[in-house]
């Protein structure tokens, strides 16, 4: 009778053994990548949970400008178009990108959008414009320019981009949670930051900053799967524990209150009201075409270093830091950009807060179709998702973005000062002009410029030259008289 031990099966999900979820695991490929349905689920509600904001600011600063007729959107309308925007492209990007990163309305872009567009032309002129943008960067990757110009971004500056991705989220979950806030004007000095709303730690809703933090980065040292959710879920009940016992003059945009009425009825009154060609008439094809310019310069960087810097954390890259199948990715956010113009909501783009999905686990598009179903629901349900305040949210993006710094700083070859400078200014001025393009835009021209001036020019790859010179022109465009 033998005695030797049966051999060992391999459980489901692992290599030689049988797929944990059948026809999903092979669809999204979960097991392939080292993921789990659960962690998928978790990293989907994380991101969600992390990004869940846009669905108050993105309403409020579209919402607070008028077009050069004084008409300003409705509020109501607009969070309707933001939640069916995200939910959208979120799950498109999971479907065809198969990747972990949500997409939501920019930013960067609807500034743009209010400030620069609106005040010189009619509201679906303005969003014509965006909807172009989307157009022209369809277009790039159709040909495969925009893929040329991402592989063309060395080692180096790559790992840079996602340095200065992490420390950006990092500050901005910082400033939004209100650990750190802006000095005003009248205080007429240099410095720009304290720390607190006086320089100082007041309040229940820094202090809820502060557990979170702190419990995130506890879990995340015991290695505690959901770590991230976890804390999320824990400080939110802790916010609304406060709430409801305390007085608290304000948490900012989103105060922890369980709403009396959860249900919300949208209202899709903006979806189609778009003009693709009557901002050129307002102000001129010139005009038009730098305003279509600006729109697609924010759009196209902004998602080039998110991307990056994601897709680098979920360990999607290969050995030279490239993703295969980067092209899908990057026509879909192409598409989200014409899709934010098609409802009212400006121009739509990769989240870089999707690195919270990500630090849960997620390393396929299951995630998205979780975050994406989220929104969904969100449409109906936007007073108990917009529950959540920030201070409950943005630990996450302090742990993500250290995670990020400890990952990447030590594969920079310091040792070559045409790397390293290009890389240091990248990584700097993201968080410092608090713009991922910004960051990118700097760190090209630098590097371009030194690899020149240490007589190494052709190391430098044409498409590399190409970005610079529009940068460039980008920057000098106020002193030219363009803006």
């Amino acid at each position: 009778m033998s005695t030797s031990a049966p051999a060992k099966v391999p459980a489901p999900g692992e290599p030689g053994g049988t797929p944990a979820y059948g026809a999903l695991d092979r669809f999204f490929r979960i097991s392939e990548r080292g993921s789990t349905l659960p962690r998928e689920i978790r990293g989907g509600f994380a991101t969600f949970f992390a990004m869940a904001y846009i669905i108050v600011l993105n309403p409020i600063i579209l919402g607070s400008a008028k077009d050069m007729y004084g008409h300003q959107l409705d509020n109501g309308q607009l969070v309707t178009a933001t939640c069916v925007t995200a939910a959208f492209t979120t799950l498109l990007m999971g479907v065809i990108g198969n990747v972990p990163i949500a997409l939501a309305a920019g930013l960067g872009v609807n500034s743009v959008v209010v400030l620069q567009l609106a005040p010189r032309m009619a509201w679906p002129d303005a969003m014509g414009m965006v909807v172009l943008a989307g157009l022209v960067v369809m277009l790039l990757v159709a040909t495969g320019l925009r893929e040329r110009v991402m592989n063309a971004v060395p080692f180096g500056l790559r790992k840079a981009i996602s340095i200065g991705i992490g420390l950006f989220i990092m500050l901005i979950g910082l400033v939004d949670s209100g650990f750190v806030t802006r000095i005003p004007d009248v205080a007429r000095t240099t410095v720009p930051l304290q720390l607190g709303a006086d320089g100082h730690l007041n309040g229940w809703p820094v202090l809820v900053f502060i557990l979170g933090s702190l419990l995130t980065l506890a879990l995340i040292v015991r290695k505690v799967p959901g770590a991230i959710l976890i804390s999320i879920v824990a400080m939110t009940a802790l916010a609304l524990i406060i709430n409801a016992v305390a007085t608290v003059p304000s948490w900012g945009l989103t105060t922890p209150k369980w709403p009396g009425n959860p249900v919300a009825t949208p209202d899709f009154g903006l979806i189609g009201e778009v003009s693709l060609f009557g901002g050129f008439g307002k102000v001129g094809v010139l005009t038009g075409v730098l305003f279509v310019f600006t729109v697609l310069l924010s759009c196209f960087f902004d998602a080039m270093g998110t991307i990056m810097g994601v897709s680098d954390e979920a360990k999607l890259t290969d050995a030279q830091g490239q993703m295969p199948g980067i092209n899908k990715v990057l026509f879909v956010d192409g598409l989200a950009v014409a899709a934010g113009g098609a409802t009212s909501s400006s121009a739509t783009t990769v989240f870089v807060e999707s690195t919270a999905g990500v630090g849960e686990g997620a390393r396929t598009g299951f995630a998205n179709i979780v975050t994406g179903g989220l929104f969904t629901v969100a449409l109906f349900l936007t007073p108990v998702a917009t529950m959540v305040p920030s201070q409950a949210a943005t630990p996450a993006l302090l742990a993500v973005g250290f995670l990020i710094l400890a990952g990447s700083v030590k594969e920079i070859d310091w040792a070559d000062y045409t790397i390293a400078i290009p890389a240091f200014v990248t990584m700097v001025m993201m968080p410092f002009t608090y713009s991922i393009t910004n960051g990118i835009g700097m760190g090209f021209i630098t590097f371009a410029v030194l690899r020149l001036a240490a007589g190494r020019g052709r190391e430098v790859p044409v498409p590399m030259y190409v970005v610079s010179a529009v940068f460039a022109f980008y920057y000098l465009m106020p002193a030219l008289g363009l803006t």
